[in-house]
């Protein structure tokens, strides 16, 4: 008797954990593993006379990002920074928009060192397909030497997405 009522409840026990199982939807994580290219567009800045070499600004930089799976996306980056000789803390926003019109921004809040740099962004915002979006931009590059009439060179990065979408 003790056996069957056992069997009953580990039966029942397997029919509710499946049934939950099967209910809950599945979330998929994906990683896009980018290259990308941008050129500053604007800069505007202050020297603050509390130390030598202290500058705080904003500038706008537009550039491109290709995907090993075939994503192509464009990119506005916001930077906001203040810094002593090149060094210092910065915030920078950046929104891409893919060529469906569905956008991904993230933002990342550090400390930069002139010429090569790293940094993990938190995805803040998604639209279109990618409403509910959730994850990180991790971003490793360099800034290349400014051309013959430039004050500011371009950059060069590989870009690594990793997110996960809300079940449609």
């Amino acid at each position: 008797m003790a056996t069957r009522k056992a069997k009953w409840i580990l039966l029942s026990a397997f029919v509710i954990t499946a049934f939950l199982l099967a209910s809950i939807a599945q979330v998929m994580a994906e990683t896009w593993n980018c290259k990308s290219m941008g050129k500053m567009m604007k800069r505007e800045g202050s020297l603050i006379p509390d130390a030598e070499g202290h500058w705080v600004g904003i500038s706008i930089t537009e550039g491109a990002t290709m995907c090993d799976n075939g994503e192509i996306g464009w990119w506005t980056a916001l930077f906001f920074w203040d810094g002593v000789k090149g060094s210092g803390s910065y915030t920078q926003y950046i929104t891409m928009t893919l060529q469906d019109g569905s956008t991904i921004t993230n933002v990342v809040k550090d400390k930069r060192t002139p010429g090569v740099f790293k940094y993990i962004a938190e995805i803040i915002n998604g639209t279109g397909r990618f409403k509910g979006i959730k994850g990180t931009v991790t971003v490793e590059g360099k800034s290349l030497p400014p051309e013959k009439g430039e004050t500011v060179g371009k950059s060069v990065s590989t870009v690594i997405f990793n997110f996960t979408l809300p079940p449609k």
